[in-house]
């Protein structure tokens, strides 16, 4: 009975429509671009220089639409859905922010962009710096927003912290604790990770809660962290084969989450970092701070 109990539940929150939270502008459409084996949910819309926008982990690309709403006056903005999340195909293997990297470059191909600027967050990071560090002359800036990268850095001592007890929160055990459970999974991130749960509302819970109990996410979520070791031996020969990225970045720490600790990071691969902070803000900068966060992503980017 407990078994049909979590199924059902989980089958109810797979059914609930994909809707945006806050809906991507008038004049953005979605497409599924097939790219190195898989294929990406991706969202499109506006005019002009080209802007990728990567989310991570217990978002989808849904995050940016505030942003992309900015944005789309003067770029071309497109927001993907990573492999094996929101609306994206669920592959079973690929989940290296390396072969990521190769995801977003075929997105861009497909889409005939040679160079765009990127920002990324959480594991958007990680697949942002793949990207760039194999693509350097395709990203002509980068905004990257509260999280490390595997194997850069303080990396060794950043994963000791008890609140990142979820790197290694996988198997087939845990997934079937997780299934029909979702949204109290990623209510723990919510809660713990942002300076004021509240800001992140019950229809942005449900929402992503639907999403993540789709069959296969939770599982190909988990392999997100599960190649984290990889990622970090890919990142350290990735840095000595390509030396130091030399776009512009702009490294942006929340002040209740990674802060300055942003900005030292990409320091270590990249040479012209500036360091931005978003104030009164946990990790959920979209949730939490939404007009900050575009101010700092729209000013950066005007340079």
């Amino acid at each position: 009975m407990l078994r049909l109990s979590i199924l059902l539940s989980a089958l109810l929150l797979a059914a609930v429509p994909a809707r945006a939270i806050e809906a991507f502008p008038p004049g953005f459409h979605s497409q599924e671009i097939k790219t190195n084996g898989t294929s990406l949910h991706v969202r499109i819309g506006g005019r002009g220089p080209a802007v990728v926008l990567l989310h991570g982990f217990a978002d989808t690309g849904d995050m940016w639409a505030p942003v992309a709403a900015d944005l789309a006056r003067t770029h071309q903005v497109v927001v993907p859905d990573l492999r094996g999340m929101g609306l994206s195909a669920h592959p079973d293997t690929g989940y290296t922010k390396k072969n990521q990297g190769v995801d977003i470059a075929g997105v861009m191909d497909a889409l005939k962009i040679q160079k765009a600027d990127l920002v990324t967050h959480d594991i958007g990071n990680m697949v942002g710096y793949a990207l760039a560090a194999q693509y350097p002359a395709r990203i002509a800036k980068w905004v990257v927003i509260d999280a490390p990268l595997p194997g850069i850095g303080n990396w060794d001592e950043i994963i000791k912290s008890p609140l990142l007890w979820h790197f290694n929160f996988r198997g087939p055990d845990m997934e079937r604790l997780v299934a029909g459970r979702e949204r109290i999974y990623l209510d723990r991130f919510y809660n713990e990770l942002s300076a004021d749960p509240k800001k992140i509302d019950e229809a942005t819970r449900n929402h992503y809660a639907a999403l993540y109990a789709r069959p296969h996410a939770m599982h190909d979520a988990f392999e997100q962290f599960a190649a984290f070791n990889q990622d970090a031996i890919d990142n350290k020969a990735m840095r000595a084969k390509t030396g130091k990225l030399t776009m512009p970045v702009l490294a942006l720490g929340a002040d209740k989450s990674f802060g300055n600790q942003e900005a030292a990071v990409l320091r270590v691969v990249a040479t012209n970092v500036t360091m931005g902070i978003v104030p009164n803000s946990g990790h959920w900068i979209m949730e939490e701070t939404p007009a900050a966060t575009r101010t700092f992503i729209r000013d950066f980017l005007a340079k």
